[in-house]
């Protein structure tokens, strides 16, 4: 029989419950792509190198500055930033966008998806176009090739998305 220090034994039980719960928690993207990404808010203003990653149901968007990941946002059913912690998409779009959007306003901007469930869409030659108003945004929205453009122009908002060769 195998007779294992128990100072070894307890290091191999540590190694092994490290990897099984670090492969557990890594995140595996189907898509990964280098963006050009322009935001500029009331409260955030960006604009450089982005990488974006996601699944179905995941997204992540890591954004560089001067080459450094400068903030990393990961969005599913909560909205987790690098420094601000995980929210509601309802409290990040009130903290950092608009209150009176649909909550999965910016995962559909970023993935190029109409918004508003397709309100006022307009088929173009290799996308589409949106213009939405109410009491509380004016937005154009347009998705053109690898291009992404929204703005809405009461609250100030414009989000700019162009993919890197």
């Amino acid at each position: 029989m195998w007779k294992v220090p128990a100072n070894r034994l307890m290091r191999y039980l540590l190694i092994t419950l490290l990897l099984f719960f670090t492969a557990c928690s890594t995140k595996s993207y189907e898509q990964t792509k280098t963006k050009l990404l322009t935001i500029k808010t009331k409260q955030f203003r960006f604009s450089d190198i982005a990488y974006l990653r996601h699944t179905n149901n995941d997204l992540e968007l890591e954004l560089f500055m001067a080459g450094q990941v400068f903030k990393k946002i990961t969005i599913n059913h909560l909205v987790c930033v690098s420094d601000e912690g995980c929210m509601s998409k309802e409290h990040f779009n009130e903290e950092f966008l608009d209150v009176n959007y649909p909550k999965n306003l910016l995962q559909n901007v970023l993935l190029g998806k109409p918004l508003f469930f397709g309100e006022n869409l307009q088929k173009t030659d290799n996308g589409f176009k949106q213009h939405i108003s109410s009491d509380s945004y004016d937005i154009d929205y347009r998705v053109k090739g690898k291009e992404i453009y929204f703005k809405d122009r009461q609250n100030h908002i414009i989000i700019k998305l162009k993919e890197l060769q």
